[in-house]
């Protein structure tokens, strides 16, 4: 797929802010707008790596999600299942919202 402005932009600021995970999270989204799931999920692969210290959430969501998009049932269900441990123990209002939305994509992929 070929790459957005918007994408050689947020790249660019990567080159500058290699572990900012919103970024980062924004450069996965800009892979699932033009229709390239699969870039989409080795950036969130990515995030999810590099954030292991302080978890970004809802990249696990969004892998699930692209990787299911892809017909990768038994991957994105390991990544949901991965996704809904550390949404639990992450604890907060949005981790918990976003593994009730894990939950609901499992249930599906299984």
């Amino acid at each position: 797929m070929a790459r957005t402005p918007r994408m050689e932009r947020i790249e660019a600021m990567l080159a500058e802010a290699p572990d900012d995970h919103f970024l980062r999270y924004g450069l996965a989204m800009e892979h699932a707008s033009a229709g390239d799931d699969a870039a989409c999920v080795a950036v969130l692969r990515d995030l999810i790596t590099r954030s292991a210290a302080d978890p970004y959430v809802a990249a696990y969501l969004q892998a699930g999600q692209a990787l299911a998009r892809l017909d990768k049932a038994a991957e994105a269900a390991a990544v949901l299942k991965d996704g809904i441990a550390v949404a639990a123990t992450v604890g907060t209002p949005e981790a918990l919202h976003a593994r009730g939305e894990m939950m609901g994509l499992l249930a599906t992929v299984e």
